[in-house]
Formats: structure tokens, C-alpha cells, sequence
């Protein structure tokens, strides 16, 4: 049963500093479900900001950026494009890495967007 009552914002702040990807990620995906808070429901997007700090300072192996492959398809014939991780961290820096590891964390849903949105990644 889903409670009226409107639950107040919140802010939880993650520091990166000497850790791994993945632990940053899952810690601040937690949050950003609202299974920190005691107002959790699946169908709802709990008010909370997350804030990653010190993204720069995350521990990446580098067989972890050489090797990691983004891809995505296009919608064309032969349109399956491939990023490393190297390079989309030179391009677009530690913090769409950050946000991209979030979001595969997250359900595929309407929800989505609005969780995505809460989360602040700063290098």
C-alpha cells in the first residue's frame, strides 16, 4: 500500500576517492531508488539528490579502461558503434563514465529519467 505523505527531499553525498567504479555506482543507484529511505516505493521517484565528489580520484585499473567497450547502435544497417573507455573519458570526461554506469543500474522505465536527473557528478 502506497502512503499520501509527500517525503521530504534529501541529499547524500558519495566520496570516489580510491574506489572502484562499479561500488560508487551501485552505492549511489541505492540512493537513488529510494532504498535508503523509509518512504521506498516501486512506482514512485523518491525526491533525493545524489552528489558524486572526487570522480577524478576513482580507482581505474588501466585493463579496466583499455578494455571496457561502450557500444551503441545507430538504427542503421551496419551501425553498431564501439567506444573504449579511454577514449570517451578524454573526450567526455570521468563524470558521463560516472553517469553511464548509474544509468545501466537503473530499471527501464518510466522512472527512469526523473532518478537520472537527481544525480550530480563533479570531477
Amino acid at each position: 500500500m502506497t502512503s499520501n505523505i509527500k517525503p521530504e527531499a534529501s541529499t547524500y553525498t558519495i566520496d570516489a576517492t580510491d574506489r572502484t567504479l562499479g561500488r560508487v555506482a551501485s552505492e549511489a543507484a541505492h540512493a537513488l531508488l529510494g532504498k535508503r529511505s523509509v518512504h521506498f516505493a516501486k512506482n514512485q521517484a523518491i525526491p533525493c539528490t545524489v552528489t558524486i565528489n572526487n570522480a577524478s580520484k576513482l580507482h581505474l585499473p588501466e585493463r579496466r579502461t583499455k578494455g571496457k567497450v561502450y557500444t551503441h547502435y545507430t538504427g542503421y544497417p551496419g551501425g553498431l558503434r564501439e567506444t573504449r573507455m579511454d577514449v570517451m573519458i578524454d573526450k567526455k570526461g570521468i563524470a558521463e563514465v560516472v553517469k553511464k554506469t548509474v544509468d545501466g543500474m537503473i530499471p527501464r522505465n518510466k522512472l527512469r529519467k526523473p532518478r537520472m536527473q537527481n544525480l550530480i557528478v563533479n570531477a
